[in-house]
């Protein structure tokens, strides 16, 4: 008696094919995170409704049926006017796929609505990968595919046993008049016994090979493509904007820098084709704020002008940089959405290549980048010829103070018109109210001595001043006053945070004559042990000071406490071994180094990438053929040295017995090693390791083998299939069923040589 393996029954498909679905639209409905839109409501709301449907499917068939009769017009309403509100395409076309998944995954299906599920749950899946470039993404793609791919393979078995209509109502709402189907009431556990007692190995190997070899000829292809020049995200940043969550905008306020420092997510990675080339103290620029009032910074609008003009689109920019003599240092930047749209430099650079054809404005005085919009995805470029000394050459600048300083007149007004247009020389951006601009003279006077500095030395002077006075520190409670917030701070002896430190050091060297600027960006950061990259952090964000030396360019200073005081010049110098010795190998380093894997070998892949993997891989090819070449004929010699030693009595006698005794032990891993070793693992008790199974199942091939259709061997093959197949409480006395099968064997043979020997009698 044959036993057939036990299948699941339609009702046991439909929850499967339930289950599935929903753990599809939960998946979906995750990518809400990486996207950063205003869907949080929406998308939480959509989450309790699929779950809360998931763990009890009859909950939709209490649902009033004039819910689904008035679902699609309030949804073709809430994206009308969620597109008329926010003027945003992308993000109000996500909010809809959410409603839609919410309503999918909260109401009984057809066919057609699992499609959708699939349809919706693919578009959010690429937008979010799209936008995001992030590891994740591959992740979450490889867990999308796999489920969906088994919740079409269940609706195929559904609607192979019957067909749609049967299966369903013709409408969602005909559920509530039908009442509760029969396979809502259902219980996870007892399904998923009943699952796993169905299950069979082979499909589950089988279709889990077919999804890696999917996956292998995908990345195959990938690597084997020709690279096109596309623009960003297939256009899709121009249907979404992105607001900064942090500080580095053209305009900052006390703190600002401060809010983002709590942040410790990584804003920059940096890879570096010499590591030894790397700063041991980084600094990574980005904002040049030249204006001051009442405790706020900004970029003046001269600037915003000139980078504004200067607004093109370009797959590269031309620094103002001289091209390198010797060999280049390549510096890859990974700059994370959501920080700013300015790009950060370590210094002026010769060249800066984008990925792909960007608009960007550019200022080469100031060395600022900026791209047009704030962008919504991961970007990367590649910069060369960049120095990291800290200077910015600027001969331009001395030949405006000149210009400048001759024509003012005197008067009132003579020190702003000193000042330039737009260019803080000496006194512009200054506290307005006189008792303010007085005490930043005595504290001048204090720091010079009556002296008069250089702006190197005043520089100096002025920074450990304030070092002296103020400590550092996040927490800072500045005095309410009507005066200027920095002077009043300078006056107090609080401890202070960079912002404070930096802005001080301005009002003084502005004060004493001396044209300086405040910079945004970012200083230090964690070298990546595993993947040797630079890690920069929000928390690293910092504010430091850029100061005219009179004639041939800017000098960093950095006044707060602890920072280092002046980076003038020639300071700052490569710091490889400091940075080795003091590389970050903790467990977010680890996660963080497949993060930038996955930025270089897949984000960054163009067709400079694809030649060198090609090469690289030729390169591995032929040192491998050389090697197993080279071990070969290693192997040749010693097997021709040893063939031809001297083949005496002794010597034949040995290798006789070797192979005596492998072929005695092969024999006896023949007859009975295989049962011992069965017995050892207590593979015994399972069935196809059964000794007696394995028996009846050679014997049948064997009367299958000879074809005949006798009753002694029908009956034999009865018996056969019962000790193979069949519960052990069915079994026949095994030793009797396997003498009555040997008779039977060799009945059918003789048969069979009886009926060859009498076709051939009759041939002439």
């Amino acid at each position: 008696m044959e036993t057939r393996r036990p299948q699941l029954s339609l009702d046991e498909l439909h929850q499967l094919r339930w289950l599935l679905g929903n753990l599809l639209a939960l998946i979906s409905i995750g990518t809400v995170v990486y996207l950063e839109i205003n869907a949080w409501v929406l998308a939480g709301a959509a989450t309790a409704v699929v779950l809360a449907s998931l763990v009890r499917p009859a909950l939709p068939a209490y649902m009033p049926p004039w819910v689904h009769k008035l679902a699609f017009p309030f949804i073709v309403v809430f994206f009308v006017w969620d597109l008329y509100s926010s003027g945003e395409v992308l993000p109000a076309m996500i909010r809809l796929d959410l409603l839609l998944l919410l309503y999918r995954g909260g109401s009984y299906r057809k066919k057609r609505d699992d499609l959708q599920i699939v349809v919706l749950g693919l578009f959010v899946v690429m937008i979010a990968g799209v936008l995001t470039v992030s590891l994740t993404f591959a992740v979450q793609i490889l867990v999308f595919t796999a489920v969906t791919l088994a919740f079409l393979f269940v609706i195929t078995l559904v609607e192979g046993i019957e067909g749609e209509a049967a299966a369903v109502p013709a409408t969602a709402a005909a559920w509530g008049a039908a009442g509760v189907p029969a396979w809502a009431r259902v219980r996870w556990g007892r399904l998923a016994r009943r699952v796993r007692a169905v299950a069979d190995w082979r499909l589950f190997a089988l279709g889990g090979g077919l999804f890696l070899g999917v996956v292998a000829v995908s990345a195959l292809l990938f690597m084997a493509i020709p690279r096109f020049q596309l623009e960003s995200s297939f256009f899709l940043e121009r249907f979404m904007t992105k607001k900064s969550r942090t500080g580095f905008s053209d305009t900052i306020r006390l703190g600002d820098v401060v809010d983002i420092q709590q942040d410790n997510s990584v804003a920059l990675r940096v890879d570096v084709s010499d590591p030894a080339r790397v700063p041991a103290e980084p600094y990574w620029r980005m904002v040049v704020l030249d204006e001051y009032q009442n405790g706020t910074l900004r970029t003046s609008r001269r600037l915003q002008n000139e980078l504004l003009i200067s607004a093109q689109q370009a797959p590269y920019a031309m620094g103002p940089a001289r091209p390198p003599r010797a060999a280049s240092v390549f510096w890859t930047f990974y700059f994370e959405s959501g920080i700013s749209r300015h790009l950060p430099l370590a210094g002026p650079f010769y060249l800066l290549r984008f990925r792909e054809p960007q608009w960007f404005q550019q200022q080469n005085m100031l060395l600022m980048v900026a791209l047009r919009n704030e962008p919504v995805a991961m970007t990367a470029y590649r910069v060369d010829g960049m120095t990291t000394d800290g200077f910015i050459p600027d001969r331009r600048f001395a030949g405006m103070l000149r210009a400048a300083e001759s024509a003012a007149a005197p008067g009132p007004g003579a020190e702003r018109a000193a000042a330039g247009p737009g260019y803080p020389l000496t006194t512009l951006g200054l506290p307005d109210r006189p008792d303010d601009r007085a005490d930043l003279q005595r504290a001048v006077a204090a720091i010079t001595g009556g002296a008069r500095l250089s702006a190197a030395d005043f520089s100096a002077r002025a920074a450990q001043w304030l070092v002296d006075r103020h400590h550092y520190s996040l927490q800072v409670d500045l005095p309410k006053t009507d005066r200027d917030p920095i002077v009043a701070w300078m006056d107090s002896g609080l401890p202070g945070h960079c912002e404070l430190f930096t802005g001080a050091f301005t009002l003084l060297a502005r004060a004493a004559g001396c044209p300086t600027r405040v910079v945004t960006g970012f200083r230090g950061g964690d070298w990546n042990a595993y993947e040797n990259y630079f890690m920069v952090r929000n928390s690293h964000a910092h504010a430091w000071c850029e100061v005219y030396d009179g004639s041939t360019g800017w000098f960093r200073v950095d006044p707060t406490a602890g920072a280092g005081a002046v980076a003038s010049g020639q300071q700052n110098p490569a710091g490889g071994a400091a940075n080795l010795q003091n590389a970050d190998r903790s467990w977010g380093a680890r996660l963080d180094a497949i993060r930038i894997l996955w930025y270089r070998r897949i984000v960054n892949f163009d067709q400079r990438t694809q030649l060198a993997l090609v090469q690289s891989l030729r390169d591995a090819t032929n040192d491998l053929g050389a090697a197993l070449r080279f071990s070969f004929d290693r192997a040749w010699l010693s097997v021709r040295a040893w063939l031809r030693r001297p083949w005496d009595v002794r010597r034949l006698l040995t290798w006789a017995g070797v192979f005596a005794g492998a072929a005695v032990a092969v024999e006896l891993w023949r007859r009975a090693g295989r049962t011992w070793w069965w017995r050892l693992r207590g593979t015994h008790r399972h069935g196809r390791a059964d000794p007696v199974r394995r028996r009846a199942g050679r014997l049948l091939k064997k009367l299958a083998e000879t074809r005949g259709s006798g009753v002694e061997g029908r009956k034999a093959v009865a018996d056969l299939q019962r000790l193979r197949y069949g519960p052990r409480v069915t079994w026949p006395e095994p030793a009797a069923v396997f003498r009555r099968a040997r008779r039977a064997l060799r009945s059918e043979r003789r048969a069979a040589r009886h009926a060859s020997g009498a076709v051939a009698a009759r041939e002439p």
